[in-house]
């Protein structure tokens, strides 16, 4: 597996969406990066806004991210970060990551913060989830339907069904993606 992909914070925020960005690198479809520091960003805006969440909780959840996909942290890019030039100085830690990752993509929500006048010059591109998971969907429908399906049989309380992981991922944007999933 030599495709590499950072997963940024704004993506690992909404649960079903992390859920099936970590279900498609734990099929082997790509290998899924990030950073502790990507992590603190993801923990501490959910801490912030979604205060009946317990720190146990997310600690216990940020474990299992790490423990889900091998090889998932990116250590050694902090060097690179002063020397590079974002609209957004604060996403500059997340481009760092990619090239020491050697990662192809980085997946976020903020496309804008990440134009490919800079990325280009690394072999990177910037992708929302909703195109990054139809591309995973172009390589293998049936290994991402598979993914939703397994996190629906993960739904406990309430019990979920594919319909409601896609009425989920629809509300995180991935209208195209859901859309392609729903057609025979």
């Amino acid at each position: 597996m030599s495709f590499v992909v950072i997963y940024d914070a704004n993506v690992l925020y909404p649960s079903t969406l992390r859920d099936l960005l970590i279900r498609v690198a734990q099929a082997g479809l790509v290998q899924a990066r990030w950073t502790h520091q990507i992590l603190d960003e993801t923990f501490g805006n959910l801490r912030k806004n979604r205060p009946e969440l317990s720190d146990e909780a997310l600690r216990r959840t940020r474990k299992l991210m790490i423990c889900a996909v091998r090889d998932c942290l990116v250590t050694g890019y902090e060097p690179l970060i002063d020397s590079l030039d974002l609209p957004d100085l604060d996403d500059r830690h997340v481009l760092a990551a990619a090239i020491r990752a050697r990662a192809q993509v980085i997946v976020t929500e903020n496309l804008t913060d990440f134009p490919s006048s800079v990325l280009d010059g690394w072999d990177i591109e910037a992708k929302s989830p909703d195109d990054f998971i139809l591309d995973q969907i172009h390589l293998d429908r049936k290994v991402v339907w598979s993914c939703a399906q397994q996190i629906a049989d993960s739904w406990r309380n309430p019990p979920g069904t594919v319909a409601d992981v896609l009425a989920s991922l629809q509300r995180s944007n991935l209208h195209r993606a859901v859309a392609e999933l729903q057609t025979d």
